[in-house]
């Protein structure tokens, strides 16, 4: 499982355009990280995998992030607990993708901002978030957090350097997304 793929797209000005005319043509306003508070995440250049997923998906993290997540991952079976993934790494295009997919279902951008961050601003682009399940739940769901999976979490993902991104009343206009971690240290 510890297979590297690359991802080149530079933090520069190149990136910012892309993102920025990514933006135009999704209709997201122009404003956006200003009024969520959300930073520039650079596509990550380099990814392991770290098993699949729970669509039997390939996924990858930053190879720190993803020796992280296994140590984690192990902690958590160990006091027998399961972590199920459901997404790592997305990259700005999937990003892009997943938004215009909703968009053509008649969603509107407002709502679509409300439960994920524009191409460009994702965690998910740095291969350094993950978002979780438990076995028998929907995944991407607030229920999540009445699981001993995410009292586990609460108590034990600081020491494995993950953090959750999303507490509820976040600052950034994204619902509470109890199932999403960021790994915060390389």
């Amino acid at each position: 499982m510890s297979s590297m793929h690359s991802v080149l797209h530079p933090a520069d000005k190149n990136y910012a355009t892309r993102i920025a005319d990514i933006h135009s043509e999704l209709g997201i306003p122009a404003d956006y990280a200003v009024t969520r508070g959300l930073p520039l995440c650079e596509e990550v250049t380099e990814l392991t995998d770290i098993g699949l997923d729970i669509n039997q998906r390939m996924r990858q993290l930053t190879p720190a992030a993803a020796d992280a997540w296994q140590t984690m991952r192990q902690g958590a079976a160990h006091d027998g607990i399961t972590l199920l993934l459901v997404s790592a790494f997305r990259s700005v295009d999937y990003q892009r993708e997943l938004i215009a997919r909703k968009l053509a279902k008649g969603e509107n951008i407002g709502s679509i901002l409300k439960v994920m961050a524009a191409p460009g601003y994702s965690e998910h682009h740095t291969g350094r978030a993950v978002d979780l399940t438990v076995p028998g739940m929907p995944p991407l769901e607030e229920a999540f957090e009445a699981t001993e999976s995410f009292a586990w979490l609460t108590r034990n993902a600081a020491g494995f350097h993950f953090r959750l991104s999303y507490p509820r009343g976040n600052p950034h206009g994204i619902v509470y997304e109890p199932w999403h971690w960021a790994f915060v240290r390389d």
